[in-house]
């Protein structure tokens, strides 16, 4: 299998498909390095390392309009930041991060930063203060830190990589569909090369080969030392606790407090931890399949869950048949695995579910217009940084007979969705990494937090498990009786929301791990 190579620096099928996956770009709705030779303990090059100390000059003014809109009511602050293109070159060609404030309002109670990342890799974070906030993030942690949220390099109004991929283009996003058979893993192999390709080919200023975890967790140790602060807590939630797993990891020195939420289970994505993403629908189905029964007489879908769950593979296996309204079994499938990120999103799912397994296009239409064919042309730009950072993070397999092996093992072990996330992505064309994934690093303070629910459709329970274990005595994991994705005030559970808060504002970490009971 050839490989796509990206320029050296230098001075999706329908609307549809396309914002159906904007909920999966979560991993919300999963993640051109430089060359690291003779890396230290703490991750950074000699002579790379942001040194803490005065701040450099950070000017604080208006966000961009649709970063004030967003955050409305709340008002933030925002600056620029020029970070290296490349860390093996500190002096060299510098790329620029915007970055946001929402500052403390009590002096006196303040601590020190909170650096913040909402996940993706891709996702805009500038106006996650305000979400936090708005969504009852306690009055102590917000006088206790400046919340400060950013877009990571590559990202929305940080110096920008696009691939160029439309609405109408056969990449249409990057959890991949379901191959219904062993021919279409092959058919895709086609579809995502050609992606590689345009990539490779949209890569004018040579950026894209340097958005990596390991560069964006470099970038969050210059924007703590411009900021004039010797150390920064962390919060981030889905591939956020790869970034902040990785920032952990290689800057222990600068790290003051690491809350971790909803897990990937390492620094980075790679095969396997895609192939999680049907482990986490298989085991969150059952709370959809649950509610949905209990409102048979509404939506039809199942008396039982066992009855939902069949309902559910008779849909899939009649859309593949005969699509609705363009609407083909790979594409409802992924529209339920969205749906599954949280309870409040169940109401939609099955009203969509119910027109689609009618065959009532009209109601079908109405739905996904609302639903799926909004504004796409954020997405692009989105798809394009997790594809850089997830296939520059790590090595992936190259011979398309592996995945063709992947899918048909899912497929049994996981029928709802396992011949979509063991399908191939663009990181079997892409050019090889040129430093190895950040190793996580179980020897430091003990100041990690991991906050896990037990039924996550995209992180499941077992990337807690499995990064809690490699960070050793470092961390302490708290387990919740809880279904979706996000823990940490989103997920709204009080024992949760309590140990959390607790330790980002008085330093105090669980002495052994915790498990939450629902509610």
């Amino acid at each position: 299998m050839k490989r796509i190579h990206l320029r050296s620096p230098h001075p999706l099928t329908s609307r549809a498909r396309g914002v159906a996956l904007l909920a999966v770009l979560g991993l919300a709705g999963a993640l051109a390095v430089p060359a690291a030779a003779d890396v230290r303990p703490d991750g950074a090059e000699p002579g790379a390392r942001p040194a803490g100390g005065p701040a450099a000059q950070v000017d604080w003014g208006p966000c961009p309009e649709d970063v004030a809109t967003e955050a409305a009511p709340y008002v933030l602050t925002c600056a620029t930041i020029p970070v290296p293109l490349d860390y093996s070159d500190p002096d060299g060609e510098q790329i620029e991060l915007q970055v946001s404030r929402m500052a403390s309002a009590d002096p006196a109670a303040r601590r020190g930063v909170l650096l913040l990342n909402p996940g993706g890799p891709g996702g805009s974070g500038l106006a996650q203060a305000a979400l936090l906030a708005s969504q009852g993030l306690p009055d102590s942690v917000l006088d206790a830190y400046d919340l400060i949220g950013m877009d990571t390099r590559g990202v929305g109004h940080s110096t920008r990589v696009d691939c160029g991929f439309t609405a109408g283009g056969d990449y249409f996003g990057n959890v991949p569909p379901y191959a219904v058979d062993d021919a279409a893993v092959v058919q895709r192999a086609k579809v995502v090369e050609v992606a590689a390709e345009q990539c490779a080919a949209n890569d004018e200023n040579g950026l894209l080969r340097h958005v990596s975890t390991a560069n964006m967790a470099r970038d969050l140790d210059s924007v703590r030392a411009a900021l004039g602060e010797e150390k920064a807590s962390f919060l981030g939630y889905s591939y956020g606790s790869a970034l902040g797993a990785a920032y952990a990891s290689m800057f222990p020195g600068s790290v003051d407090r690491v809350v971790l939420d909803s897990i990937v289970g390492d620094t980075h994505l790679d095969q396997e931890g895609l192939r999680r993403f049907a482990l986490g629908m298989e085991q969150t189905f059952p709370d959809f399949a649950r509610w949905a029964a209990k409102r048979h007489a509404a939506y039809g879908l199942g008396r039982t869950p066992a009855q939902v769950r069949a309902t559910y593979l008779e849909t899939a296996e009649q859309l593949d048949r005969d699509p609705v309204q363009g609407v083909d079994g790979a594409l409802f499938r992924q529209v339920v695995f969205g749906g599954l990120y949280s309870e409040r999103t169940y109401g939609r799912t099955a009203q969509t579910w119910q027109s689609l397994r009618d065959g009532d296009a009209a109601a079908a239409r109405s739905l996904l217009d609302t639903n799926l064919f909004d504004e796409v042309s954020p997405l692009s730009n989105a798809l394009s940084v997790f594809l850089a950072t997830t296939c520059n993070d790590v090595e992936w397999p190259e011979d398309v007979n592996t995945y063709r092996k992947a899918v048909a093992e899912d497929r049994k072990r996981f029928p709802l969705f396992g011949a979509a996330s063991a399908n191939i992505l663009p990181c079997a064309y892409w050019t090889e990494p040129i430093e190895p994934p950040v190793r996580i690093a179980d020897e430091g303070a003990r100041n990690v937090l991991i906050l896990q629910n037990r039924r996550d459709p995209v992180t499941p329970l077992a990337g807690g498990e499995r990064l809690h274990e490699k960070f050793g005595d470092r961390s302490r994991l708290v387990t919740v009786d809880g279904s979706g994705h996000g823990v940490y005030v989103l997920g709204g559970n009080a024992c949760a929301l309590n140990v959390g808060t607790t330790y980002l504002v008085e330093g105090d970490l669980p002495r052994r791990d915790v498990s939450c009971r629902a509610g």
